[in-house]
């Protein structure tokens, strides 16, 4: 039996303040990394992941940046730098993890990469579980 993606992608998107186009992004997004876990399953490590969900990407004529540089700023100055794993379409970040349990701060660097890159949401995917539906985090700013 197959799984959808839109269960997890509209499951947490009621009242969301994001547009139809970004909803369907996301659950494009959710779809890929499916098939990624599908065919991989748990127990690789994170960069295995970012690179089997780069070709899903590029499979589903989704534009992305990988290891996204963006400024850290303090008081309207640069104090340091940071990277996202996967930007897509220029509207989420993907955050990927491979790890036995997911912490709160895994979120709360999520949260902050969105401040500082005025992306509005994120995916924080764990592939280290036995069923995706089981790692997969929408965090909206």
């Amino acid at each position: 039996m197959g799984f959808d993606p839109q269960s997890i992608a509209f499951r947490h998107a009621e009242g969301s303040p994001l547009d139809d186009a970004t909803e369907q992004l996301v659950t494009r997004i959710i779809g890929a990394a499916i098939e990624v876990h599908r065919v991989l399953g748990p127990g690789y490590l994170e960069k295995v992941y970012e690179e089997a969900l780069c070709i899903e990407l590029e499979h589903r004529s989704l534009s992305y940046q990988r290891q996204k540089p963006f400024e850290v700023r303090y008081c309207d100055r640069v104090v340091g730098a940071g990277r996202l794993d996967i930007l897509v379409e220029d509207r989420v970040v993907v955050e990927l993890k491979a790890v036995e349990t997911m912490t709160p701060l895994f979120k709360a660097q999520t949260i902050s990469y969105l401040r500082a890159t005025d992306v509005k949401i994120a995916l924080l995917i764990n592939f280290n579980v036995p069923v995706l539906r089981q790692g997969v985090k929408r965090i909206l700013l």
